[in-house]
């Protein structure tokens, strides 16, 4: 669909910052950087993990105060003392880590701070209804009695976004919002952003997919290093300039070429059901030397089976041989016995100690190995230093700083951080569930080399995607999800988007 760019209003900006800088101790996360927003445009910020984006929209969503600078708001210079406030006069942002209250329902946390109350007690009858209401006109199909904790990461977006949605908005932030939705969802979001844009809503859009960018987006501003480095009309550039505008470096290009060389088979799932009935009677196979992808719709069952496989979800029926042998007690530990790692889609929630340091992030789940560990009780400190080093080399982390905690990295770090973890150990079988996550492209890049690279090695890899263009570019086999079933396998050339979404929208065989 195309953009309509036409809708960008003329006159003074909604939204004008001029000179922000904003000072951490011992960083400066940005240095005089100028940026504007016109009513009905969705301006793209535009910059590898680092540059500054998330400091600047979290100024502007008034959790964070300049060091100096000026922020002007329809003319007027103001300053947002905290978010309560920037919300008062339509300010809403969707950041890409939830703000979204685990033990609290939908409703709950659509309300909150704004909860109604009928004679002195909370009227939840009156927002049940509008909530449903909300979620209703947004096209979201999600349960408002149910608690965050019980939704998936997709439909916690939802969540967010619809939050968002629910208030008079002048101007909407949205950082990384289609980062864990299929197309599908991500269709109806930029149906939403279209709307917002006719009413003169303007948008501040954080993506790292340039297909978003030029599908969406009026204008891009670009930053490296906490600076500003220039602000471009949508179209003006090649994806490949702009990618080195962001970067300081030549890009050649996102995907890898892969040379696959299926051997021997070393999974096969045969008639999985889990225990939640989220896959039904599903079944698959892995082979050495291959990259399966694994496509479908939020709820669709792509992630649940592999988690299944890997002892994080229960199944109630099935049989799952490894390497020829059938696998009865399955669990975590015992899996990465056999030679099967998990990479989690959420790095904070599930893949990573957010508040201890790389190194002990990268060798916990090496801890118990020979090569760490003395009699399993004590641990070998200076071979875990010499393998983590190695490691963060290998990752190019940057700063290569063991020590520090991974909470203090950028994104796509972390990533990088959750990614060594896979080679503390002997493994056979990689499962990587959405692995490029709100990571820049250069990193996205890197990461794709990573799996080549291990995949051409012979291992089997098995790559869970809400991102299409990763589903059609890096796997050679393709199972497509629907509504807990297997809707097709493809192979090869039949790899194709038609094929693939054909069969996200297709009924169940009967």
């Amino acid at each position: 669909m195309p953009k309509s760019r036409n809708q960008t209003r003329s006159g003074p900006p909604l939204l004008k910052l001029e000179g922000i800088c904003k000072q951490f101790p011992g960083v400066l996360a940005l240095d005089s950087v100028d940026f504007d927003l016109r009513e009905g445009e969705v301006h793209v910020l535009f910059g590898e993990n680092g540059a500054g984006k998330s400091t600047l929209i979290n100024i502007v969503a008034g959790s964070l105060r300049p060091t100096s600078g000026k922020i002007i708001y329809r003319g007027e210079e103001t300053c947002f003392s905290n978010v309560y406030n920037a919300r008062k006069i339509g300010i809403s942002a969707v950041f890409q880590e939830f703000s979204l209250v685990p033990q609290l329902t939908v409703t709950q946390n659509l309300f909150l701070g704004v909860e109604k109350t009928k004679r002195g007690l909370l009227d939840q009858k009156s927002m049940n209804i509008q909530a449903s209401e909300i979620l209703k006109k947004l096209g979201f199909q999600l349960n408002p009695a149910v608690k965050i904790s019980y939704l998936t990461r997709a439909e916690q977006q939802m969540v967010e976004i619809a939050k968002a949605f629910s208030s008079e908005l002048s101007v909407l932030i949205l950082d990384e919002p289609t980062a864990s939705l299929t197309e599908r969802e991500t269709q109806r979001l930029f149906e939403l952003i279209e709307q917002a844009k006719s009413q003169g809503v303007g948008i501040i859009y954080i993506t790292h997919r340039m297909g978003e960018i030029n599908r969406i987006s009026d204008r891009i501003t670009v930053l490296r290093d906490g600076k500003f480095i220039t602000n471009l009309e949508t179209g003006s550039v090649s994806d490949v300039n702009l990618v080195e505008l962001m970067s300081g470096r030549v890009i050649e290009k996102i995907f890898p070429k892969i040379l696959y060389n299926p051997g021997k088979t070393i999974l096969n799932i045969n008639h999985l059901t889990t225990d939640s009935n989220s896959v039904r009677n599903a079944s698959i196979e892995v082979k050495k030397g291959e990259i399966v992808g694994m496509a479908g719709l939020v709820g669709s069952g792509k992630s649940k089976i592999m988690r299944a496989c890997f002892g994080i979800e229960a199944f109630q029926r099935g049989e799952i041989y490894f390497d020829g042998l059938p696998i009865k007690k399955i669990t975590p530990s015992r899996m990465m016995k056999h030679g099967i790692f998990y990479v989690p889609p959420d790095r904070r929630v599930e893949g990573l100690l957010m508040m201890r340091s790389v190194r002990e992030n990268m060798s916990l789940s090496a801890l118990a190995i020979p090569r760490l560990s003395r009699a399993s009780f004590f641990l070998k400190s200076q071979q875990e230093k010499e393998m983590v080093h190695d490691l963060a080399a290998k990752m190019q982390l940057s700063p290569p700083k063991i020590e520090r905690l991974v909470g203090h990295f950028s994104g796509g770090n972390q990533q990088k951080v959750m990614l060594a973890k896979v080679l503390t150990r002997e493994i056979k079988l990689f499962i990587f569930d959405e692995p490029t996550v709100g990571v820049d492209v250069g990193t996205r890049a890197a990461i794709y080399e990573f799996i080549r690279d291990l995949c051409e090695a012979g291992a089997a890899i098995v790559l869970i995607s809400s991102d299409l263009p990763e589903i059609l570019h890096l796997t050679n086999r393709a199972y497509v999800f629907y509504r807990g079933r297997i809707q097709a396998e493809l192979k090869g050339d039949e790899i194709t988007e038609k094929n693939v979404l054909l069969n996200f929208f297709e009924q169940d065989a009967t």
